[in-house]
């Protein structure tokens, strides 16, 4: 591995959260191996993931979505009167999963959003755990 290749500046869960999780989706969902994918799985599934549990939202609720979006498709899941439990998690949702449905992806598509959801729903996950572990809020 080469020290002197470029790294991507940490981002603190602020910054994080501020980031456009839409616009990720809708360039990354259906590119090439390379940056846009790199950033839609990276800082875009952290970013997803600080919002979602902000909002109080289980890993299981979106590991479950990410079936559901795998299962039936991103158009399908895009039109669930409730895709998360909570409301506000929910429209937010709605939003990452209509930016997929008009993208001429296919099935490729809804398999990458799905495999994106269940690595959100993963960093959820992680997040819980160590704030259990540390006993913090």
């Amino acid at each position: 591995m080469n020290d002197d290749a470029p790294h991507p500046p940490d981002r603190t869960d602020d910054e994080l959260a501020r980031l456009d999780i839409t616009v990720l989706l809708r360039y990354g969902l259906t590119a090439e191996p390379g940056t846009r994918r790199t950033a839609l799985f990276g800082d875009g599934a952290a970013a997803a993931a600080v919002v979602l549990d902000r909002l109080g939202t289980e890993p299981r609720s979106v590991a479950f979505l990410a079936d559901t979006v795998r299962a039936g498709g991103l158009a399908r899941a895009a039109e669930l009167p409730e895709p998360l439990p909570r409301r506000e998690a929910a429209v937010l949702v709605q939003e990452w999963l209509r930016a997929g449905t008009g993208l001429a992806g296919g099935i490729a598509a809804d398999d990458t959003a799905a495999t994106w959801l269940r690595a959100v729903a993963t960093i959820i996950e992680l997040k819980q755990l160590t704030r259990a572990r540390d006993g913090s809020t």
